[in-house]
C-alpha cells in the first residue's frame, strides 16, 4: 500500500480515470509543445470555456499541470517530463493496437472476397474455400 493508505493499482486507477476525458488528454498533448495561456488552448480545442475551466481544474489538482497567472492571462505547463512521456508511450501503444486491427481488418476483408467469389463458383470451389 502507499502512504495513503490506497493500494497501488487503485492510485493508479485514480489517475487513469483522470486521464479519461477527450479534452484533457488534448491539454496534455498541446501542453507537450511548452506553456500556453488558456486563450491558446481555448482556440485549439474548441470547447465552451467553462468546459475547459473545469477539465484544467482537474487537471491542476491532480498535480499534472500548473498554473501561473500574470495580469488577467493564465498560463498553464505540464508539471513534469514524465507525462509527456506518458502521452508518447500511449501513441506508441495505440498505434500497435490499431496497426494489429487494420492487418485483421485486411485479412478479414480479403477472407470476405474470397468467399463471394466462391459464391458464385461450384460445389467443389465452395469445399476447397471451407477448407482453407
Amino acid at each position: 500500500m502507499n502512504g495513503a493508505g490506497v493500494p497501488l493499482y487503485q492510485a493508479k486507477a485514480e489517475f487513469f480515470r483522470m486521464l479519461g476525458h477527450p479534452v484533457r488528454i488534448r491539454v496534455l498533448e498541446l501542453l507537450q509543445e511548452g506553456p500556453l495561456p488558456v486563450r491558446s488552448l481555448l482556440s485549439a480545442i474548441e470547447v465552451e470555456p467553462s468546459a475547459l475551466s473545469q477539465q484544467l481544474a482537474i487537471l491542476r489538482r491532480s498535480g499534472i499541470v500548473t498554473a501561473t497567472r500574470s495580469g488577467s492571462t493564465v498560463v498553464y505547463e505540464l508539471a513534469g517530463g514524465d507525462v509527456a512521456e506518458l502521452l508518447r508511450a500511449a501513441r506508441r501503444v495505440l498505434t500497435d493496437v490499431l496497426t494489429g486491427r487494420h492487418a485483421l481488418l485486411a485479412e478479414l476483408r480479403k477472407a470476405e472476397a474470397g468467399t463471394v467469389r466462391s459464391a458464385g463458383g461450384s460445389a467443389k470451389a465452395d469445399s476447397v474455400e471451407a477448407v482453407s
